[in-house]
């Protein structure tokens, strides 16, 4: 029997596409989990909101979702900055952010899906564009842009947050705050304002997520939670704090779950998935590019 070489070759495609969407929905968990060390479990709920922001201004005005979410960052931001501030006075300031923080952000994650509950209802959103349904043939192979504009846009939303981080002072900052805030102080930066911006960005980049991911698939508002497990595995498997390390993980975590769906059924793949996270650990506890 001869192997379906083509086959393979459009599994991996598909992969490492789905692995780019993947990356976008996991950069900010990469900020506030692996530098912060905040378990943000309710992350997806801000990508949920971002979905039916963009489906809102999508069905009643015609503006592109993308558009949409790139004008949304400065919102989110700011969102996620009082979100942050609200969960240092009540938690961080009185040393109990390790459990009643984490049941903070699944009260939050809750409200937020029921709310969207209460005024969408459950039925599936979708949203109109002119890269949903056609596809590009490259090379004998078929890229659909559902797809392909999500995995373009992840990689600039990774380039943009690595230059952000090493190249500015906010940035090295932000590197800072989780190794030695008492060196911060004594550079005249305050660490909470630097986390609290720290923070404002994991948020923002949920609107760009929720965008690429209502153009991926149509949504209702517990369809976050699909995401909740995957996520924190690609930002452990990737390394805490390594941007490139996140990418590369998604990247690989999307063709493993491509490949394994392809060959031997959709219901193997999260647990092959999870099955290589276990290995890495194993082997490389720090993840791929940990320090």
């Amino acid at each position: 029997m001869n192997f379906p070489v083509e086959l393979f070759i459009n599994s991996m495609i598909a992969g490492l596409l789905l692995g780019g969407f993947y990356a976008a929905v996991t950069s900010g968990i990469s900020i506030s989990f692996g530098i912060l060390d905040i378990v943000n479990i309710a992350h997806p709920a801000f990508i949920i909101l971002g979905s039916y922001i963009a489906y809102i201004l999508n069905t009643r005005f015609g503006f592109d979702p993308v558009l949409v979410s790139i004008v949304m960052l400065p919102v989110f931001y700011w969102l996620g900055a009082a979100v942050y501030q609200v969960y240092y006075l009540s938690f961080e300031q009185r040393g109990q952010e390790a459990l009643r923080g984490l049941a903070f952000f699944f009260g939050l994650l809750f409200v937020t899906e029921v709310g969207l509950i209460l005024v969408f209802g459950v039925d599936y959103r979708y949203v109109q564009a002119p890269y949903i349904g056609p596809s590009i043939r490259l090379a004998g192979f078929d890229l659909p842009l559902r797809m392909l504009v999500p995995f373009l846009l992840s990689l600039l939303l990774f380039a943009v947050l690595q230059l952000i981080l090493t190249r500015s002072f906010i940035g090295r900052a932000i590197m800072a705050v989780s190794q030695d805030p008492l060196a911060l102080r004594l550079m005249a930066a305050d660490p909470i304002r630097i986390k609290r911006a720290a923070f404002g960005l994991s948020i923002a980049t949920a609107a760009l997520a929720g965008a690429l991911l209502i153009v991926i698939q149509p949504v209702e508002p517990s369809v976050g939670r699909e995401y909740i497990g995957r996520v924190f595995a690609i930002c452990v498997l990737g390394g805490l704090g390594s941007l490139p390390g996140t990418l590369i993980a998604a990247m690989l975590l999307g063709v493993v779950e491509s490949l394994t769906s392809t060959f031997y059924g959709p219901s193997w793949a999260p647990a092959v998935a999870f099955g290589l996270l276990l290995l890495t650990l194993a082997f490389r506890p720090s993840g791929i590019l940990g320090r």
